[in-house]
């Protein structure tokens, strides 16, 4: 093992980290268990390229403790993890299924201490692969056994989410106002089209030109080089790709009033609240605009299987984020502070309970 990947493993302030190395495809496979104390541990699996094996440790470091506040936030009974797999290369036919084949015997092997799903960088069809391998994948529908995509949930919870917000900020809805997304995937796509409907104006800006114009051309929107993004003027910034897009040398750039969107980790460091917070930006927490995919499965385990009751409870996000934003206004400090203040709480009753019995 590298002295990057022991170094970080060292300084995790979590439970625990699974390694192995898969030696047929060179991927490194990190399972990182941040926190059980509400409940077995659940989190999505990421499979991309890194520039070093570590750097994909650090991801799943930074996810898995993302995972546990996301669970608190909501005060749902589940415990934050993350799982990613560290290609070498680009992984398709049978190298592709031969890494998820041996990953689900992984997860199997773990006992069900940690349970899985969709993430950057893995399908629903990936996941058809590893279901046949283990049992601890969530998101499977409990009558029809059928893999559910957690994409439009998570869109529709960030659309709820975002309407929320606007409304503490602008005190107002989404029409008339100018939403930049960026990133036009799998989420960022469909957020597009709910933003379009709800009467906003939509600019779409990704690294994929053509994703980004195929977006903007189905709602009348505009794109934005990808260069241009953060100096762009909007009321709405949409981070909806990669992470750590919120750092020191972007957040002076922004020309927005308000952050909600659905990638994970979206400041580079912790710092980086405070620097919106000086700037007047209003930031929704990512770990909880970003749950309409991880609420939608909890509900699926507790045995609601109608997708319109979990798209109509996507509205408990947009409840959440409100809820965050007034406090953080009340006391003049970042949602993250106030959101961290959340967490915190449901993981110290959680505790004191466990005591008491």
């Amino acid at each position: 093992m590298s002295n990057g990947i022991s170094r970080r493993i060292e300084a995790f302030d979590g439970v625990g980290v699974i390694t192995r190395y898969d030696r047929p495809t060179g991927t490194w496979i990190f399972i990182c268990i941040h926190d059980d104390t509400l409940g077995s541990t659940t989190g999505g699996t990421r499979m991309r390229q890194y520039p070093e094996p570590a750097d994909g440790l650090t991801d799943a470091m930074r996810l898995a403790r993302g995972m546990t506040h996301k669970w608190a936030a909501l005060g749902l009974p589940f415990g934050g993890a993350k799982a990613v797999l560290a290609t070498s290369r680009p992984l398709v036919g049978e190298e592709r299924t031969g890494l998820l084949e041996r990953y689900g015997r992984l997860i199997e092997s773990l006992g069900g201490i940690f349970a899985t799903g969709e993430d950057l960088g893995t399908t629903p069809e990936d996941f058809a692969i590893i279901t046949g391998q283990t049992s601890f994948v969530h998101g499977i529908h409990p009558e029809t056994r059928e893999k559910i995509d957690p994409g439009p949930f998570t869109a529709r919870g960030v659309f709820h989410g975002m309407q929320a917000a606007v409304g503490e900020v602008f005190d107002g809805g989404l029409e008339g106002r100018t939403v930049m997304v960026q990133g036009a995937g799998h989420v960022g796509g469909r957020l597009v089209d709910l933003l379009h409907e709800a009467g906003a104006s939509v600019l779409v800006t990704d690294i994929d030109g053509d994703a980004a114009e195929s977006a903007a051309a189905r709602v009348g929107g505009a794109t934005v080089p990808a260069e241009d993004a953060y100096a762009t003027d909007c009321d709405v910034y949409a981070p909806c790709a990669i992470g750590a897009t919120l750092n020191a040398e972007t957040i002076p750039l922004l020309r927005c009033r308000l952050v909600a969107g659905s990638a994970n980790n979206q400041l580079a460091e912790p710092e980086d609240a405070d620097r919106l917070h000086d700037r007047g930006i209003i930031y929704a927490p990512d770990y909880i605009i970003n749950a309409g995919g991880a609420l939608a499965f909890a509900l699926l385990i507790g045995g609601e299987t109608e997708s319109e009751v979990l798209f109509t409870r996507m509205t408990d996000i947009g409840e959440t984020v409100a809820e965050v934003l007034r406090e953080a206004a009340r006391s003049d400090e970042s949602p993250v502070t106030a959101a961290g203040r959340r967490v915190e709480r449901t993981l110290q009753e959680a505790r004191g309970a466990s005591q008491d019995d």
